[in-house]
């Protein structure tokens, strides 16, 4: 059953003020922004992501990728050489020649993001400017935005949060008198986006998603937006949106049959719904979710878990794991804790969860070491080294490119947790 309004069980297992937050500063082992368009350039099905950079930068997102040489894919890499960090050629002339002939080639773009990289600000190519002289040349076809998907200072999942601020300024606005929107914000898989959206309809909800599938379909923002964050680490993105006066809506996040249900619960009393009618919405999805978890419940209750710093989705599942799995949390490593958007789930946590924000990668793994724990959450630089130790490893990044958010998803993302655990066990017997 659904607890009554107020009283979740998320809130109900909280600590609350009883967490220890400290901050850790030295060598970090991260992805950079440029891992994003692999997920991105599937969601907006008319965008282009078009990386000014080394051949380091085309290999890594065409490994992340898998993408076969015969494909097209909606992203490419315009090569910088000798000849460019030497000073030899004109760098914007370049850029401009490969644009025209990729425009040229694939008419179907609408929308084109010019992607910075480490060496693109290492020689100073003002991409901005860029932007605005080639899309001039090329509007009203296609609009060109840029933002920058260096690593210098930045964890994976920013190059999400860095691209969709670069359209809210695009964003329609709102007329006076519009009534009350619902946005929400985050790029989700297409099932995902469909089950969630069918859910708040169903309450009598208008929702619209940011980004949207299509480039031509951007939503409407204005004072009368009220926003919920479908993933943690967009900053630049929800303060780009209370700039336009849309307001943001507190919630934990969506993972988990709890998290999720604690989600809609703040559109449905941002929209007053009625209690019953939330009930009848939501618990059929909600007892399914519950069940399913059970079947995982046994193979993680109890186990230790340690995460390392990689995806800002860190705390939102050491949530998931430890008050509906009964998992037990040492440490929780996140790149930042935004304490406003975090709110609800750092309340939410055990008493005494330890986060560590930032990372001092030695120090780190000297804990990890001496926890010995049953499951450690990191990005792959970390994990086969990890791995050769004797720890069992779950890959960070794969909880960022497996649909995991809503109720029909709680399962499969408990499912990821208990795969390592049990392909251990098989190896051990």
């Amino acid at each position: 059953m659904i607890p009554p309004a107020g009283r979740t069980a998320l809130s109900r297992a909280g600590a609350g003020s009883d967490l220890r937050i400290s901050t850790e500063r030295g060598q970090r082992e991260v992805f950079c922004g440029l891992t994003g368009i692999i997920w991105l350039h599937r969601k907006i099905q008319d965008a282009f992501f078009l990386v000014v950079g080394s051949r380091t930068c085309a290999h890594l997102i065409q490994s992340a990728a898998g993408v076969m040489i015969f494909a097209e894919p909606r992203f490419a890499t315009a090569i910088i050489d000798e000849r460019d960090l030497a000073g030899l050629a004109d760098a914007n002339v370049e850029l401009d020649r490969v644009v025209a002939q990729l425009l040229a080639r694939r008419p179907d773009i609408k929308l084109l993001f010019l992607v910075g990289s480490c060496p693109s600000e290492v020689i100073k190519l003002d991409l901005s400017r860029a932007a605005l002289r080639l899309s001039g040349r090329f509007s009203p076809q296609v609009r060109v935005l840029n933002y920058s998907g260096s690593g210098i200072e930045t964890t994976f999942t920013q190059g999400e949060d860095a691209c969709l601020a670069s359209l809210v300024p695009s964003l329609p606005s709102q007329s006076g008198d519009a009534p009350a929107s619902l946005l929400v914000v985050g790029a989700l898989a297409d099932v995902v986006e469909d089950q969630l959206r069918r859910l708040l309809v169903d309450m009598g909800i208008q929702v619209e998603f940011f980004p949207p599938r299509r480039s031509t379909e951007l939503p409407v923002v204005g004072p009368n937006t009220r926003f919920l964050l479908a993933q943690p680490f967009l900053a630049d993105t929800a303060r780009g949106l209370e700039e336009r006066g849309a307001c943001h809506l507190p919630a934990p996040f969506p993972l988990g049959a709890e998290g999720t249900l604690a989600w809609l619960r703040a559109a449905a009393a941002a929209w007053q719904v009625d209690e019953a009618l939330f009930r009848r919405v939501t618990q059929p999805a909600y007892e399914r979710a519950l069940k399913a978890l059970s079947g995982y419940r046994d193979q993680l209750a109890g186990k230790r878990v340690f995460f390392f710093p990689d995806s800002q989705l860190e705390v939102p599942l050491a949530r998931f794991l430890a008050n509906e799995m009964c998992m037990q949390l040492i440490e929780v490593g996140t790149p930042f804790v935004h304490r406003a958007h975090l709110a609800a789930e750092l309340q939410s946590l055990p008493a005494g969860t330890h986060i560590v924000e930032g990372q001092h990668v030695e120090n780190q793994l000297d804990r990890c070491f001496a926890a010995k724990p049953d499951l450690v959450v990191c990005g792959l630089g970390l994990a086969n080294p990890l791995e050769a130790q004797g720890l069992t490893t779950k890959w960070s990044i794969e909880l960022v490119f497996t649909p995991i958010q809503g109720f029909n998803q709680a399962a499969d993302l408990a499912e990821l947790f208990a795969r390592p655990l049990i392909r251990r066990t098989r190896l051990v017997a």
